[in-house]
């Protein structure tokens, strides 16, 4: 629904302390614990937590619970959908969070919340402790991670664990435990086969438990054992996505290492959880793995909390190039400052801590800027003049220049965009004009959703509005800024649309609305009176008043004269001329009213 706020997970709620919890924490409080915030009327305001601007426009509102950017994200919710947006957390996680914070005993929730979200993760906690036990009881998954260079110390940490390959044991062992199989399939730990059996999903590897950043297990991570690799199954399988596993949010073995991060000041992406355990185990803390994708913004957005720059650590070769030019592009364009770490002489950072331990502190001290990791991957040095004109006319070369131009012109940084294309001039023989000239005329490579939002601000993930209802809303930004203005008003209630004279009457006569759409389009419209506010002349506003009741009487007419005249063409094609003569002499009166 178009200005429904609340998450669809706890919005079918039937009996649960969401409400207790809202009554007792005080929004505005809460989101100060986080970000700072002024006050702005009635309501608070700051820069948005979701996207990066100058400006204030984040509005937070303790009267109505609600907070709304009205910035280029327009993002909105309560203080449930700040909390998951803000710590990446599904919606059960929040929830305890919440309680705990407001007192609230989470053996009030109703079984039917416990059965969609709660289950889910004592299912996974039950399915590790049972991996952990068939880890202890092969020895052939014992001997391949230690071959791979784990200590028992660091398995045990990770709570790392086996699933033999068999179809169904962790099923059994689950459904022995008390589960229901719906349930189990639900968590991801079972599918269905084509004869309708149901089967483990992960057999025959050894699987690393995904946790989220509350240390809480969402999924699993299964790297399968080398005899039992016939080349027919992928040598990674994670977790599908669940009520409680977002791949594309969370950071694996963040809960670990987020102090590491902060303190250091920087983060180091590697690909898999092989690699990060073995790094982890070397004295590399400030590290983490995505689970089964790529970068992607809300990854960049947990770790923006604690730092703006980041290592990538890829695999030396060329899929891992082309993994770590995606993430510098994605990151880059987030306004993050991204170094690169070149693993040269090793397959990937697992081998070169195996093969060499504390090599990989050495290596983070080399690391390079991305742009120069471009620049090493596309251009070729020229040394002289005679091979610098051979070249500049080659049209590999003139690609491979735009090509760095684009992923400069991605960087978010004025600054760094400034002092790279000095240092592309330096490198190619080429003046920075001609290269700001043609890197203008290229597109970016950003990946971001935040300008799509832009032309939302007046009404986010609404239809476009029709002129007479933008000017409504304009009207009741007024009326709440300046009650004053309310009796002002009596003569011209015909003309709101009926849905926003139901919102004025809620605010002028305290009448109750039941409609979920307008009750979120009266938070949106009095949250955006905030940000007005600042905008209203003290002087003018009494005369931008008189404007906004004349634009509005004036839109209704003319909406009215709109609908006469389709009445009027259709008795003209039905020669019907008992209803053609009253509607023509309503269009001629309704016409010198618009006039006048």
């Amino acid at each position: 629904m178009p200005y429904c706020f609340l998450a669809l997970e706890y919005k079918q709620m039937i009996t649960s302390p969401v409400q207790e919890i809202k009554d007792k924490l005080d929004i505005a409080e809460f989101i100060r614990s986080y970000i700072p915030i002024f006050p702005a009327g009635k309501n608070f305001k700051a820069n948005c937590p979701f996207h990066k601007e100058k400006t204030p426009s984040f509005i937070v509102s303790p009267e109505r619970q609600t907070w709304h950017c009205f910035g280029a994200c327009g993002e909105g919710g309560d203080i449930f959908k700040f909390l998951m947006k803000y710590e990446n957390l599904e919606f059960y996680e929040a929830l305890k969070v919440l309680a705990e914070k407001a007192g609230i005993e989470l053996k009030k929730t109703s079984p039917s919340d416990y059965k969609q979200f709660g289950i889910l993760y004592d299912i996974n906690e039950s399915a590790k402790d049972f991996f952990k036990k068939e880890l202890e009881n092969n020895k052939d998954a014992r001997d391949y991670l230690i071959e791979r260079g784990l200590k028992k110390e660091t398995i045990d940490e990770f709570e790392i664990g086996f699933t033999p390959n068999a179809f169904d044991n962790s099923i059994i062992h689950l459904i022995n435990s008390g589960y229901n199989i719906k349930d189990i399939e639900r968590a991801g730990l079972a599918s269905k086969s084509e004869r309708g059996n149901y089967i483990d999903r992960f057999r025959g590897r050894v699987v690393f438990p995904i946790h989220n950043s509350a240390g809480k297990i969402v999924g699993f991570s299964g790297r399968i054992l080398p005899k039992f690799d016939n080349g027919e199954f992928g040598k990674y399988i994670n977790s599908p996505e669940t009520p409680i596993f977002n791949k594309s949010k969370i950071l694996y073995g963040f809960h670990k290492t987020k102090q590491n991060i902060k303190e250091e000041g920087f983060a180091v992406l590697v690909e898999g959880q092989m690699d990060f355990a073995m790094l982890y185990q070397d004295g590399v803390k400030n590290i983490f793995a995505t689970s089964g994708t790529a970068l992607t913004e809300d990854h960049l957005r947990t770790l923006k909390r604690l730092t703006d720059q980041i290592t990538l650590c890829f695999d030396s070769d060329e899929a891992g190039f082309n993994a770590a030019e995606r993430a510098i592009d994605l990151a880059g364009a987030n306004d993050f400052l991204v170094k690169i770490l070149a693993i040269v002489d090793y397959k990937d950072p697992a081998e070169a801590v195996l093969k060499k331990p504390g090599v990989m502190a050495e290596l983070l001290k080399n690391s390079v800027p991305a742009v120069e990791f471009y620049f090493k991957r596309y251009l070729k040095v020229i040394q002289n003049a005679e091979e610098r004109i051979q070249n500049f006319d080659m049209p590999e070369f003139k690609k491979n220049i735009r090509i760095i131009l684009g992923k400069i012109k991605n960087l978010a940084s004025a600054v760094e965009k400034a002092h790279w294309i000095k240092e592309l001039s330096n490198i190619v023989k080429i003046d920075e004009k001609s290269l700001l000239e043609e890197m203008d005329g290229l597109k970016a490579t950003r990946s971001k959703q935040s300008l799509q939002n832009s032309a939302m601000i007046m009404s986010p993930n609404a239809p476009a509005l029709s002129r007479r209802e933008l000017i409504a809303q304009r009207l009741i930004s007024l009326l709440i800024v300046r009650e004053d203005f309310r009796s002002k008003v009596d003569g011209h209630l015909e003309y709101l649309p009926e849905e926003y004279l139901l919102i004025l009457r809620s605010i002028t006569e305290r009448i109750h609305l039941d409609s979920e759409r307008l009750i979120g389009m009266l938070n949106f419209i009095s949250l955006r009176s905030s940000i007005e506010a600042a905008a209203f002349d003290s002087e003018k506003i009494e005369e931008e008043f008189k404007e906004v009741l004349g634009q509005l009487r004036a839109e209704y007419l003319k909406e009215k004269r709109k609908q006469i005249s389709y009445s009027i063409k259709e008795a003209e094609l039905k020669s019907d001329n008992e209803k053609m003569e009253p509607a023509l002499k309503e269009f001629d009166e309704i016409s010198k009213l618009i006039q006048g």
